[in-house]
Formats: structure tokens, sequence, C-alpha cells
């Protein structure tokens, strides 16, 4: 169930990221970087080894991390599922018992480059993911979190019609060394048909 996997689209097609991606990738990380200030995204002589943990966490089936790409297959930024989880329900209760399924995942570790923000990638790129959660994996809650600060990042999420669920505090380490306050947003596996359908008529105008 948790295997590399492609998902392509009309705008954008998310393969699996792999060391062929290190040096496209240090040109986007190179610059410029004014849109990401409060996030995850490394410094140009980091990237090899950024992409080698990436590479690593999908090999352990950890998280399924993509390269995101236009049709054209020119990279534009890089983003992830992760923190894929089976819970232990109490005994006798998991209503999936013995089905190969995930019940909840994260999207996150999302950054594009400059000229593709605010344009049908991100959009495009939410869709195939947010389906291959819910509908392939079957899980019933997919998690969104940014930093506090993060109005940007903010903004997108909620534009997906994910559920801001509060702000969890000095939650985890910001990329300015200091602990961070984590805006913490949600969708529902029942939610899942009205978010798909918002993000459908958006990428029709």
């Amino acid at each position: 169930m948790i295997e590399p996997v492609e998902l392509c689209g009309r705008f954008v097609r998310l393969r699996p990221l792999s060391a062929a991606d290190v040096e496209p990738m240090r040109r986007l990380a190179s610059g410029p970087r004014e849109t990401f200030t409060w996030a995850n995204v490394p410094q140009p002589d980091l990237v090899e080894a950024y992409v080698s943990r990436a590479v690593t966490a999908m090999e352990r089936r950890e998280a399924v991390v993509f390269a995101t790409c236009l049709l054209s297959g020119e990279l534009v930024g890089c983003t992830r599922l992760f923190d894929l989880q089976r819970w232990e329900w109490p005994a006798g209760a998991d209503p999936r018992a013995g089905q190969d399924v995930v019940d909840a995942a994260e999207i996150g570790y999302t950054w594009i480059a400059p000229a593709w923000q605010r344009t049908a990638v991100n959009t495009e790129a939410k869709l195939l993911m947010l389906r291959h959660a819910f509908e392939t994996w079957r899980c019933w809650r997919v998690t969104l979190k940014t930093d506090e600060r993060n109005e940007r990042s903010r903004r997108a999420i909620e534009r997906l019609g994910a559920h801001f669920d509060g702000v969890l505090r000095a939650f985890q380490p910001a990329v300015d060394g200091k602990p961070r306050n984590t805006a913490y947003y949600t969708i529902l596996a029942a939610e899942w048909p009205s978010v798909r359908a918002g993000l459908n008529a958006r990428l029709m105008r």
C-alpha cells in the first residue's frame, strides 16, 4: 500500500523524488527565496542530504516523497505524504482489520518555486495527493500544518477547504531555530467529497 507512486493531472505530475533531482533542486533552492521565509526549503549546499533523507524515508515506507513537476518534466518543487498511521484500535473494534489501508496521513514539506506559486500547480498537486490518501489508502483524516506566522501558507491551506483545528504551542522547531507554534488543519474522509468538488471547480476556472 505504501509504495512510491506517480500521480498525474492536467497541469502537474508528481513522481517519486530521486537522486537525479539533486541538481535541478539545487538550482531552485538557489533563489529567489523571499517566499521561503517560514518553509523548510534546503539551502543549496544541503540539497543532496535533503534528497538522500527523503529517499531513505521512502525506502523505509515512512513517506511518499514527490518531485513536483510540470507536464513537460520541469521540476518546480517538492512535497510529500508522511506520518502514515495505522491506528491501534481496541480489541475487536478495528472496522478494517486485516485490510491494507492507512488510517491517517499528513501532507507537508511542500515548497514550490516562486514563479509557480499561486497557480494551478499547488491546487492540483494537493488534489492528487488528497485523492490518493482518501481513495487509495482510504484515510480517515489528512493533516496539514504550518508555522503560525506563515500567513501565505495558512491562506493556501484554508483555500483547500481544510478545517482549522487550532494552534499547537511550541510544537516543533521552526526554520529560525526557535520553538514553533504550529497552525493545525485537518480534512476528514466525510469532508473529502466537498473538498474535492471545490478543488475541481478551482481548476476549471
